[in-house]
């Protein structure tokens, strides 16, 4: 590869980002009174940020370890090509940093590592800042979500 003059290459590095998953159901027990706060099932991880992901991508163990249920499943194309049909779980609670988001994730058997995709990114508005290599809110500290609406004319 040929560089012009003050030209820098640096490659792209994998960004990760720290969550702490809650299962979502123990978290509606403990509101109620049937579970303590410490009962609740947590865990946390160091997921790869990865923007080809639509959803939160979790291995076996980690499922294992918060209590989720399945739910169903989903097919989904795996990066080597390959096709899966993989449960998905009940609803867990994502946290990083003061964001959070709630949702149902798909379980991957063999997956050595948690994916954390666009689905949560988005509602947690967060991006992957481009020149820094690290998870940012989109719209700095605060959390911003677009409402698009349609005023009724009389």
């Amino acid at each position: 590869m040929t560089l012009n003059r003050g030209q820098r290459t640096k490659k792209m590095g994998a960004v990760y980002a720290e969550l702490t998953l809650r299962n979502a159901e123990d978290l509606v027990l403990a509101k109620r009174g049937y579970l303590k706060n410490e009962e609740i099932r947590t865990v946390t991880v160091t997921a790869t940020v990865d923007t080809g992901a639509y959803t939160l991508i979790l291995d076996q163990e980690t499922c294992r370890k918060l209590g989720l249920e399945n739910t169903g499943s989903q097919k989904i194309l795996a990066a080597k090509g390959e096709r899966l049909l993989c449960p998905v779980t009940s609803p867990i609670e994502i946290n990083w940093k003061d964001r959070q988001s709630v949702m149902r994730a798909i379980s991957v058997p063999g997956l050595p590592k948690v994916l954390l995709g666009l689905l949560p990114l988005e509602e947690m508005d967060l991006v992957v800042h481009p020149s820094r290599h690290e998870l940012v809110g989109a719209h700095g500290d605060e959390i911003e979500h677009m409402a698009l609406y349609k005023e009724r004319v009389r």
